[in-house]
């Protein structure tokens, strides 16, 4: 048995021939001690654990308002929900747009919706009330810096601000981010610093406490890389992240070291967006679990998620199997970090879920799992497959119900990925079966091979690597 480049991210490329390599529902994690048992795993990604359950609709975002209290939007209503989950209704919203941006002064929370809508929710109020202000010209994404309130302007160019530590809009307190003449998308404060991304640029502003406006532009803080999705837009690993667009085109994952932008999309994600009907919808947002520091973008129309492993640089994609089957986006729509929970918001129903590696299923739901691994070659001729090993986490059963019995599902390609065999099975072991050994036996040949390995029990999967048994042809 000869080990295989089994493991990796996902790197489905504009043909299958190329390289057809993908990692569903698990992401891979380096060793670190230098006496693991490979370089890497792929570790199954968490599984959706129901924290609480809002009426009113798809959750379209949250926010940590402290440490006892979050303020979530679901649909048309406005809850406050405690750490201990008590749900108090604060008021409605119009239910316009898939999601909302809410930040916090410490005391008051204003919310935009990419239009001419906009809120301040009282939480200890209890209210929600409109911005009636005919100062108030509609907000695209919302955050804070500062005492102030700082929102981009839909349709325009412009930025609006409230007055220091209050609600008060003066309708002469705006800038226009003019380094190129086109409308902002989408605005991030990171590090006191504001972000403030056009459809083709990207300035850099800060506080510099002037009389008249307080907020300056940075000079040499110009990006020539614009947004293509306000709602892609997200802080993680001391910096920002973005999908960004420009004159020369679109589609690229930048990440910001310093005020350079910073590819780290690969050419998979790239040709997937580049496949979409539209990425102007894309949402994502980021969150810190075990060291491993993601960024999750989804593509709603698509019905697509890709997440980004800052740890390693690599992509993975997730996604929900639906009854029939079919793989979709993942339920997760925003995310926020309170009650010592990674919480996420379901897009589709009032939900609520706790980001959970140790629940295996999302709310019940199977998670289907599969490594799809590198070509295997022999320089054109053919190589005789006599047994395949998985290297894996073994033994991890359950009692009852499905999982008792874990399986490993193999199939194979020999045309590039096109067409695949039928399934066969391997026992992964049941509940304490330890030393149990995932392997298939004669696999036929072929001059090009590709194998998937799926799994779908609710248990724990690891994968560590895999051994190939083969005898290589002469012809």
């Amino acid at each position: 048995m000869t080990a295989f480049p089994f493991l990796g991210g996902s790197f489905n490329g504009r043909s299958p021939s190329f390289d057809a390599q993908r990692t569903f529902n698990l992401y891979p994690e380096m060793g670190e001690s230098g006496s693991s048992r490979s370089p890497v795993a792929l570790i199954g990604t968490p599984g959706l654990a129901l924290w609480t359950t809002l009426t009113g609709g798809g959750i379209r975002g949250m926010l940590r308002f402290d440490a006892s209290t979050s303020i979530i939007v679901a649909g048309s209503s406005v809850w406050k929900v405690t750490s201990g989950k008590t749900a108090t209704l604060l008021g409605t919203i119009l239910n316009t747009t898939p999601t909302v941006s809410m930040a916090s002064n410490g005391s008051l929370v204003m919310l935009v919706m990419g239009n001419l809508s906009g809120y301040f929710i009282d939480p200890a109020a209890g209210t929600v009330t409109v911005i009636a202000d005919p100062d108030f010209l509609g907000g695209g994404r919302v955050d804070y810096i500062d005492g102030y309130f700082i929102w981009n302007v839909p349709g325009t160019g412009k930025f609006q601000i409230t007055q220091l530590y209050g609600t008060g809009i003066d309708g002469l307190d705006f800038a226009s981010a003019e380094g190129a003449p086109d409308n902002l998308v989408s605005l991030l404060v990171n590090h006191r610093e504001i972000w403030l991304f056009g459809e083709n640029s990207t300035e850099v502003w800060y506080d510099s406490g002037g009389g008249d406006f307080p907020l300056q532009r940075i000079q040499g803080a110009f990006i020539e890389s614009g947004c293509a999705a306000t709602n892609s837009v997200a802080k993680m690993d001391n910096t920002v992240f973005w999908l960004s667009t420009d004159d020369r085109g679109f589609g690229i994952v930048q990440r910001a070291a310093g005020y350079t932008p910073q590819r780290v999309s690969n050419h998979a994600f790239e040709t997937a967006a580049a496949s979409y009907s539209t990425i102007s919808d894309a949402v994502a947002y980021t969150y810190q679990q075990e060291g491993h520091s993601f960024y999750v973008v989804t593509f709603p129309t698509a019905g697509a998620t890709w997440c980004f492993d800052a740890s390693n640089g690599l992509w993975h994609e997730r996604g929900y199997r639906q009854a029939d089957g079919t793989l979709t986006r993942h339920r997760s729509n925003c995310q926020m970090n309170f009650a010592g929970e990674t919480l996420v918001g379901d897009w589709e129903n009032g939900n609520v879920y706790a980001l959970d590696l140790n629940t295996f299923t999302d709310n019940g739901d199977a998670i289907e799992r599969f490594r799809i691994c590198p070509h295997i070659t022999n320089d054109g001729k053919y190589s005789f497959y006599q047994a395949l090993e998985l290297f894996m986490q073994t033994g991890v059963g359950l009692q009852t119900g499905q999982g008792v019995d874990p399986q490993a599902m193999l199939q194979w390609s020999d045309d590039g990925g096109y067409t695949w065999s039928s399934e066969q099975w391997a026992d992964i072991g049941a509940v304490g079966e330890y030393e149990t050994r995932v392997r298939w036996r004669r696999l036929g040949k072929s001059r090009d091979r590709l194998f998937k390995v799926a799994i779908s029990d609710p248990i724990r999967v690891v994968f560590t690597g895999a051994s190939l048994e083969m005898i290589g042809g002469k012809a």
